[in-house]
């Protein structure tokens, strides 16, 4: 019998992978990715040019109190680009979204809440 010679790649293609299976992963993340994109989005959160927040606001237990206390951080911010309302609820959306599914349901409809006395607050219903 003859044998066969195996290769591992002909001449015409190329020996490196795609860029698409280079960026794949085997399911897991890097722990420092993880932890680097967390602090990413805590430190926007405290160091924003949006406003400047009270610790622990998002935290109250009730969504007029949160819807408040934006308002107010809101209006007397300093380093906000747009207008008070604006930052308010971007602040606030930014939030939500970046807590995505580890963020329990009770907290989140509070949030979605305050959301609406956010709106009711600057008279925008």
């Amino acid at each position: 019998m003859a044998q066969v010679r195996k290769t591992t790649h002909s001449r015409n293609s190329s020996p490196r992978k795609t860029a698409k299976a280079n960026t794949r992963r085997t399911g897991t993340a890097h722990k420092s990715t993880k932890r680097a994109a967390r602090r990413w989005s805590q430190r926007v959160t405290e160091e924003s040019d949006a406003l400047d927040l009270k610790q622990g606001v998002f935290k109250l237990t009730s969504a007029k109190r949160i819807a408040a206390s934006l308002k107010r951080s809101a209006e007397h911010s300093s380093r906000r680009k747009t207008g008070a309302y604006r930052s308010a609820l971007s602040m606030l959306t930014f939030y939500i979204n970046r807590a995505g599914k580890t963020l329990p349901k009770t907290r989140r409809t509070r949030l979605e809440r305050a959301k609406v006395e956010l709106k009711r607050a600057f008279g925008r219903e």
